[in-house]
């Protein structure tokens, strides 16, 4: 069956000129299942794999739609809305949407937690016809009768998997409770499983589903490799991978905020150029370290796994876990950050013994084993594996002032999965 092209889904010359100008020829397979049926006026569920270019696939119609019926005043009622989990996932498909609506003078705003409300408030007088939002800050906005989804004409659940991982059942109900109906709803979500199915049955009526790749599947550009290491020689391995291995940008998922900062510093020390990205990074700090890695100013990024949905970056050659999750879905969408739109990449971990067990877990849910790999060693300019780190030469630091980790030590995030549980009885009829 041949692709579409993007001239071929029905999309106005305006959106076409501005796709064709940001580059973008050939819709990707979520795009192109998607956009037809939203066009159409259907609810969707759609399971689709982080990086399948999902954006586009409810963006693209949703400003199609709504050029065809402008508004007759300079406010912008809120028409279109879309739910996101975290604030880079905010953020992002925002900065997205303006882009592909600026063609038709779609106006398009984000907001989010962790900024100062007051400031968000007073760029709401202006309106906008897509809202992108966090549920937290959104239902705080509604409740103070700031803003009001009276006009809501289609409004989309993106990562709902996420949202709902994250504990966000509550708020989405009662952001449910404000906005108008009918309405055309959108649910997108890299995993479809019985919590999903019954938010889908609940606020989705009758709803087309697709699927563009299979549960839990990793990418197959995505070059999976595993080190087997012991815990306290982790940051050591990396900063030599780093430099000896001459790699380019790297975005590292370590368990805890405390991980992330120690190996952050201990990388700086090396001469490395890192950064943290967690959660009690402010808001501006945040975007701040993402936009310079972005641009590459920045060489590595050290994140928890508020990091693992939502960045967006572009031919992002190599993804780190620096400590294995626990939680073997986590693992796919950790490396989903690399191998995206069609580019190959590298997913390399580092495997304490005490993470074996993680290890299993994680080939079990992808069906495929990732063979344990000793240490590599560049020698003359070629690459050895060698059994024993520590045999081979290596800068070490001065012993002075070094914080040794001890494997007990090692902390074990376990999430609460009680969140997760959705049962029908959870929603208002």
């Amino acid at each position: 069956m041949t692709t579409p092209a993007f001239s071929d889904l029905n999309l106005c010359p305006e959106l076409l000129s501005g796709l064709e100008k940001l580059g973008y020829t050939q819709p990707t397979p979520i795009q192109a299942k998607a956009i037809p049926l939203v066009l159409k006026g259907e609810d969707l569920l759609a399971e689709a794999q982080t990086g399948t270019g999902k954006t586009a696939s409810f963006a693209l119609p949703i400003i199609e739609k709504l050029s065809k019926t402008p508004p007759q005043q300079n406010y912008r009622q809120v028409r279109a809305l879309v739910l996101a989990p975290t604030r880079e996932l905010a953020i992002q498909v925002a900065d997205n949407t303006l882009e592909y609506g600026r063609a038709v003078g779609m106006r398009v705003m984000s907001i989010y937690g962790g900024v100062r409300l007051d400031n968000q408030i007073r760029k709401l007088k202006r309106g906008a016809d897509i809202l992108v939002a966090t549920p937290g800050r959104l239902l705080d906005l509604l409740q103070q009768k700031v803003i009001n989804l009276d006009h809501l004409e289609f409004l989309v659940l993106d990562e709902a998997d996420r949202m709902l991982d994250l504990g966000f059942i509550d708020p989405i109900q009662k952001i449910m409770d404000y906005a108008a109906e009918p309405r055309q709803t959108l649910l997108f979500t890299a995993t479809a499983d019985e919590s999903i199915e019954v938010l889908a049955d609940f606020y989705l009526n009758n709803p087309q589903k697709i699927k563009v790749s299979p549960r839990n599947s990793t990418a197959k550009q995505v070059k999976q490799i595993a080190y087997g290491v012991d815990n306290s020689d982790k940051s050591e391995i990396l900063s030599y991978l780093i430099q000896e291995e001459k790699w380019g940008q790297t975005l590292v998922f370590a368990r805890t905020k405390k991980r992330v900062d120690e190996l952050v510093q201990y990388l700086n020390k090396e001469d490395i150029y890192a950064a943290a990205i967690h959660g009690d990074k402010t808001q501006r700090e945040r975007e701040r370290m993402f936009k310079e890695f972005l641009s590459g100013e920045l060489h590595v990024l050290v994140a928890t796994d508020v990091a693992a949905r939502g960045l967006d970056i572009e031919a992002l050659p190599y993804v780190v876990n620096y400590d294995l999750p626990n939680v073997p879905e986590a693992y796919v969408h950790r490396i989903g950050r690399t191998g995206r739109a069609g580019e190959s990449g590298e997913a390399i971990s580092l495997v304490a013994p005490a993470e074996r067990d993680f290890l299993k877990r994680i080939e079990q849910l992808i069906k495929q084993k990732i063979r344990l790999r000793p240490v590599p060693r560049i020698e003359n300019g070629k690459r050895i594996e060698i059994e024993d780190f520590a045999d081979r030469p290596m800068k070490k630091r001065p012993a002075k002032g070094k914080k040794q980790v001890k494997r007990e030590q090692i902390e074990a995030y376990q999430p609460d999965t009680s969140k997760r549980a959705i049962r029908p009885g959870l929603f208002k009829k």
